[in-house]
């Protein structure tokens, strides 16, 4: 009795595990090694995709930061225009003012 169980259990321990042998030819590969390359295929397109986005996601901050760029190089040439105008503008207002005090200072000296 205790002989048939021992024979028993032998032979289903070698059939499980002639069920897990790894074989050569794919098509006949067991379940478990199946899995495991779906797995490995789902994980190497997973890591493709996020390859992928982070390309995607690089190269719209590149582009974001082009166009921050552009504008702000257009706003400080803006800003530079506005400021020579006023400098100008300045300028001309002092010259003014210089040619009134010299026109008074003339009248001054015309009335002594």
């Amino acid at each position: 009795m205790m002989m048939i169980r021992y024979v028993a259990v032998t032979l289903t321990a070698l059939a499980l595990l002639g069920g897990c042998q790894k074989k050569d030819d794919p098509s006949e590969a067991g379940p478990a090694e199946r899995a495991g390359r779906k797995l490995d295929e789902a994980t190497q397109q997973a890591g493709q995709k996020l390859d992928n986005a982070a390309q995607q996601a690089n190269q719209q901050l590149s582009d974001a930061a082009k166009d921050t760029s552009q504008k702000l190089d257009k706003a400080a040439d803006t800003a530079s225009e506005k400021l020579n105008e006023a400098t100008k503008e300045a300028g001309r207002k002092l010259e003014r003012a210089g040619e009134k005090m010299q026109t008074a200072a003339d009248e001054r000296e015309a009335k002594k």
